[in-house]
């Protein structure tokens, strides 16, 4: 459960969100929540795990044969997947308030705020381009040896041998994941939720990162494993663990942000 312990003054509008500081403890009742709300909104939630899966398949076809973007494209698809998961969050805010956790409603889930949804979309976008474009030039510059395979880079990394483009890599893209999640991890349930302008919801999220830096850190491992569950098992397990992040993040939105 959540602190009573917020930011922002006591006359503050409503129309800033007030952020709580939460336990470490919260993460578990975001999943068990996310859980629940996967099996109660069954078809509906795996109709957009289907989906998480069939990107994921996609996305592996089309990079096959260049798996020096294929990291890109990973990084991607973990950065825009709030965007992919509006669905679920509005299945999560059905099932909140008692309503039935149909399908068709929450597929234009992203019209109700399409505007600010739109600008922050063609943020991350923008900052995605600049990593693919950035991880190609990694490549080029820090990996001794010809084109890699998937299998080379795997090799190097964990052997180590070449440890100057193993840090230079994952430095830089721990740097812009780190940036995304922050603005980003509660954003859009934000916007989704309460209509929320882009920026406001931005610096909300970040705030919610500089108020809970360990418990966002174990929140964002949580995610990584979970997503890697899914990849590991190609693709088919996103079917499940993609539904459980989305419903699970916006339980965790409900509990970092104060109720207007």
């Amino acid at each position: 459960m959540s602190e009573k312990d917020t930011l922002g003054a006591e006359n503050t509008t409503n129309y800033f969100p007030l952020v709580r500081k939460v336990k470490a403890s919260a993460i578990i009742s975001w999943l068990k929540a996310g859980i629940k709300d996967t099996r109660r909104a069954g078809f509906s939630s795996l109709f957009y795990g289907v989906f998480f899966a069939l990107a994921g398949l996609v996305m592996h076809l089309v990079v096959i044969k260049a798996y020096w973007l294929m990291t890109a494209l990973t990084t991607g698809f973990l950065l825009l997947g709030p965007f992919l998961a509006m669905g679920l969050y509005d299945l999560s805010r059905r099932i909140e308030l008692g309503e039935p956790a149909k399908l068709v409603p929450t597929l234009t889930a992203w019209r109700q705020n399409l505007i600010n949804v739109s600008i922050f979309a063609g943020v991350l976008v923008v900052v995605l381009l600049i990593w693919a474009r950035s991880s190609m030039v990694i490549f080029a510059i820090f990996f001794e040896g010809a084109l890699p395979t998937f299998a080379d880079v795997v090799l190097n990394v964990l052997a180590f041998k070449q440890p100057i483009f193993t840090i230079v890599y994952f430095s830089i893209g721990g740097l812009f994941a780190a940036f995304i999640f922050a603005i980003s991890v509660i954003a859009i349930p934000l916007m989704a939720d309460r209509k929320t302008d882009a920026i406001t919801a931005a610096i909300a999220s970040l705030l919610a990162v500089i108020r809970n830096p360990f418990q966002m850190l174990l929140w964002a491992l949580c995610i990584v494993i979970l997503v890697g569950i899914g990849f590991a098992t190609s693709f088919l397990g996103l079917i499940v663990t993609m539904p459980i992040v989305g419903h699970a993040s916006w339980h965790a939105y409900r509990d970092l942000v104060e109720a207007s």
